[in-house]
Parts: C-alpha cells; structure tokens; sequence
C-alpha cells in the first residue's frame, strides 16, 4: 500500500493504483475522455492532468507513490484543460441536436461543464464519409475525437482487430482494419465499440423508423418480443437503479407503442433449450463433434465463421432464441390465431447490435417462408421510442406477455448473463439423460466474470466437462486447446462450450443503455459494477420463478405436442435450426 495526498486528503491505495483510480476512490473527480475501466490507459486527451511536485503530468497512467501530494484542479490546470477541449471541440461538429448521442455525451457534458462552446477555434472538419456498410453500427468519423477506446476494446478486449488508426497527426483517423469499411471488415457487429464511444462517432444502425412505420400500418399485425437482458437495463433510462427488473412495466409500454402483441424472447430461450439440450444430449452419447458450442451469440458465429471456420461443425445448429420465436409466431401462432403469415411482422427488442445483421444472415433465418424477425432495435432504441411518444414509463402499471409466446421458465431468463446459457441447457439435459431433475439448479463455478471458467458435472457418474467463455476475446485460448487436443488424438478438453461475444453476456451488450447523470458512476455506460448488477437482476428472477426448468414450460409443452412432434425433429429442424458457412476476413 501507498500513501499519498490528493488535493488536501488522505488516501491509501495498492501500489500500482494509477493517481486517476486513486482520486476516483476518494470521490474525487478528475475529468477525461479516453480512459475507461475495460481499458488500459492510453493517455491520449489529455484531460486527466494533475500536478505533483510541481510537475504536470497525466493521471490516467502515472501511478501513486508513496508520499506523494496531488493537485487536481487550480487555474493553470482548468486553462489548460479548457484549451484542449477546445481543440478537440475543433475537429467537432455542432450537430449535437441531431446526435442520437445528444443528452449522452461526454464530450458534450465536459464542454457543458467547463464552459466551451467549440467555436473558439476555426474548425477543420473530417470529410469522412459516414460508414454504415455493417448494418448494425454506424461509424460518423467527423464525431471522432481519436480517443481510441473503439481501437482497444476491438483489439485487446474483443481480439477481432476490426477496426485501427490510420495516418499520424492531424490527419489521424479511425477505421476499418486495412482502410477498409466496417462492412468488409473482420467486424463481427458485437458494438462493443459503440458501447465505449464517449460520443456520437459510433453507433447502432437505427431503425426506430422503420417500426414507426410498421406500426402506423393498420392493414399489418405488428407484434414484440424482448430479451432476457434489456428487463434489467431498459429502466436505466428513466432513472430506475441498475439491474431493477421492470418486465411488467416494459410490456405496458410496448403495448402503448401499438404493438398488437407482446411476447417474451425468454419463451424463445425455452425453446432453444429444448432443441439444444436435445442435440447435446444426442451428440454426447454418440460422441460426434464434440466439445458442441452454444450458437445463441450471433457476433460469436460471426467469429467463429471468420476466425476458425474449421470448427464450425462443433457450433449447435439451433437459431437463438429470438429467431426461434420470429419462425414460431409466423407458423403456429399465425395458424393458432387465424392470421395470414404474410402480415405479422416482428420486431426484436435486443441488448445487442449484431442482431440486427442477424436477421437477414442467409435464407435459414427465414423458415417460415418469409423474414423470420422483421427488424431489430437496441434496448437504447426502444427508450428513444418510449420517449418520443410521451409515456411516463416510471409511471406506468405492471402487465403481462401475451400467450402462448409469453410464458416463460427462470431458465430462460437467466439467457442474459455469462454462464446462464450453460446452466439452463445443463438443467435440461441432465433430466434427459437421467429422467431425474438436478438436486441443486445453479453451477457456482460458472457464474461471475472471470475470463473462461470451468467446471464438471456428474451425471449418474459420467463426467461432462464445461467451460463458459465470458467475451470474445478469450475465446482464442480455449479454441487453440481444443485444435491441439484434436490435432494430437487427444481427449476433447470440453464436452460443451458456452461462448458470449460481450464481457459479462447480453446484459453488457452493445446496445445497452449509456446513461448519464447525477449519481450516475464515471465515465458513463458500462463497467464491472453496473455488469454485476444487471446480472442479478436476472439471477433473482430465476431464483425466485415457479418453474426453473425450460423443459417444464406448458407452453412449450404444448407447441410440441400439438405443433413441432417431437424435439429435433423433421418440422423443429426445419424452423429451429440453422446451418454456417465460412466467411472472409475481408471481402
């Protein structure tokens, strides 16, 4: 431990803790706009500057030392800091009130603060043409400020290396790997990206639109799902705590919107169960392709497809679950309910930006012999709708989802976090290959945010080796370990492989919430904490559900028995089931 004064008080932090973590342990706020807690200090605005000594120096990557006295704000700091703000304010535009950012902003609340307008300096604007070539994010290089968290979290968190910096100086910009745009670039859409812009530089693909205009149309039967993850962050918006599960609230909403129904995609996270656990189970027992990997990520296929296709054959070939529910509601529910196919649309409520490339994938993801999922839009974009049409959403009453796409187990919540899709389909398979029901229903060893964790399971004394892969980034490692294994005749390491794209699972993903405010933690949008939140928002729900087990879903129950035959059959694997390819790098 050191020991050291910041601006008069005392603190004591771990040798190592930069002067940037050990102000923010004292409550003391020191401004900046590059560093963030996913990533390490690139000392790259220059906002974090303290003095020591006499000396000035950045915060965000000198580390305490013992005996130190700090000063964190005085005139010469806040001159200077005003003077870099403005020049990066220089190479910005004014469009904050077009921005899809405006109001979450930290360029825009940092000029608010310290009183810079960004007219101080003649402005040299990038001429960059906007990139929206991935469909799912949009990168606006003239909203760039080279702050380099998109660089990093791609690189060093997210290992996809899709995006880079280009040019020196002035002239330095940020882009697709190899000057290439986003769309024929390695980028899997995971938006993790546009989840650490400090502005509006990148962002989701909006099609808030496009709903908009589904919903005005009376001749079509508009419907909604959401996911697991976006209960437990859609509140943020409106100022409910982190993880508060506001379920009822956020269907009273989307029925206000004018979605003609309301649906769950935990209800689709049942169904993916069912087939999944069916496969695995049948897979175990005739040791074909094994370890199997969970398939319900679509940036992780994405990966997958790009990175090791050779292992393609090892990812489980069921749709996610919000798939499974778009292909269910234009068949049985269309037939259920007496309703030409061609005029339900669907819309996806999701955490996660890739989705929304997701859905027009290849012809398997429509099945129902049309578009399967209509459109996506982002948690982020259903609060901007909310908004738009003037609901009081802190206000509004509890209600339910409309059966029979509605009912949904604690297994199915639980889809939203790291290891929840291991242990739901962990759940279901024990009580097909026993007929017993697991005594106790939670793994320990796979919860949490640990990089990859591992465990194993007996089953009636057979072993059956896990591992939850918690972020793309670390998928490298366990992915290498299978080749060798495979390359030397050894055993598989792993049976099952559970893989989330986003550190933390969908609860983290890349078109979460940003929210700013007071009493809000800095910088603003994601972090450990807030991760650990979201997921016990799910975790208690599970927890505290009548049924836990997807397999006792009546209303799963019944789309079998009066619908599918049996799990993984001929009807099932035609609606339920996907097939991959390998796709380049690079187009």
């Amino acid at each position: 431990m050191v020991k050291l004064k910041i601006d008069g008080v005392d603190v004591e932090v771990q040798d190592g803790t930069s002067i940037l973590e050990a102000a923010r342990l004292a409550h003391i706020d020191i401004p900046t706009l590059c560093k963030h807690p996913d990533v390490d200090p690139s000392a790259g605005c220059g906002m974090c500057i303290v003095k020591a000594g006499g000396r000035i120096m950045r915060s965000c990557c000198t580390p305490a030392a013992e005996g130190m006295e700090i000063v964190t704000n005085d005139a010469e700091l806040r001159e200077i800091r005003k003077t870099v703000l403005e020049l990066i304010l220089s190479n910005h535009p004014n469009s904050c009130l077009t921005c899809s950012r405006n109001g979450a902003c930290e360029l825009q609340d940092m000029a608010a603060q310290m009183g810079v307008g960004g007219d101080e300096i003649r402005k040299i604007l990038s001429a960059e043409p906007i990139d929206d070539t991935t469909k799912a994010i949009v990168l606006e290089p003239a909203k760039c400020i080279v702050c380099g968290r998109c660089v990093d979290i791609c690189q060093n968190v997210q290992n996809v290396w899709a995006l880079s910096y280009l040019h020196r100086g002035m002239s330095t910009k940020v882009t697709g790997a190899n000057d290439t745009k986003l769309g024929d670039s390695p980028c899997i859409k995971c938006g993790q990206c546009a989840a650490h812009c400090p502005t509006g530089a990148i962002t989701d693909y909006d099609t808030t639109g496009k709903v908009w205009n589904m919903l005005k149309d009376k001749d079509l039967v508009t419907v909604v799902q959401i996911a697991p993850a976006v209960r437990v962050a859609l509140g943020e918006e409106f100022g409910a705590d982190f993880g508060s599960n506001l379920t009822g609230k956020i269907y009273a909403a989307l029925r206000k919107l004018g979605f003609a129904k309301v649906f769950d995609t935990n209800f689709g996270a049942d169904l993916t169960i069912i087939e999944e656990a069916t496969e695995f189970v049948k897979r175990f027992k005739e040791k074909d392709n094994l370890p199997m990997f969970t398939s319900c990520c679509p940036a992780w296929v994405d990966y997958i497809e790009k990175y090791y296709p050779e292992m393609l054959p090892h990812l489980s070939s069921c749709k996610s679950p919000h798939e499974m529910v778009g292909a269910v509601a234009k068949t049985y529910y269309a037939e259920k309910m007496g309703i030409d196919a061609a005029k339900i649309k669907v819309v996806s409520v999701m955490p996660c930006t890739a989705k929304k490339w997701e859905i027009a994938r290849d012809e398997t993801m429509a099945s129902s012999g049309y578009q399967d999922v209509d459109e996506v839009i982002t948690t982020r974009e259903l609060a901007k709708m909310i908004k738009q049409n003037g609901i009081d959403f802190a206000n509004l009453p509890e209600e339910e989802a409309d059966n029979p796409l509605g009912e949904y187990s604690g297994a199915g919540t639980i889809f939203g976090v790291s290891g929840g899709v291991m242990t739901a389909a962990l759940r279901t398979a024990f009580f097909y290959i026993t007929g017993q029901e697991l005594g106790n229903l939670c793994f320990d060893p796979i919860i949490g945010l640990d990089a990859v964790k591992v465990a194993e399971v007996d089953i009636m004394g057979t072993k059956v080796r896990i591992a939850v892969v918690n972020g793309v980034g670390n998928a490298e490692a366990v992915l290498e370990e299978i080749k060798s294994a495979m390359e030397k005749g050894e055993e598989m390491p792993y049976h099952f492989v559970e893989v989330m794209a986003c550190p933390g699972g969908c609860i983290a993903g890349g078109g979460q919430p940003k929210v700013m405010g007071q009493g809000r933690p800095k910088p603003w949008g994601i972090n450990d904490e807030i991760r650990k939140l979201r997921s016990q928002g799910l975790n208690c729900e599970d927890a505290a559900a009548a049924n836990r087990l997807s397999h006792k879903n009546e209303s799963i129950k019944k789309l079998y028995n009066d619908y599918l035959g049996e799990a993984g059959g001929k009807l099932a694997h035609k609606l339920l089931h996907t097939k991959y390819s390998k796709r380049p790098l690079y187009k």
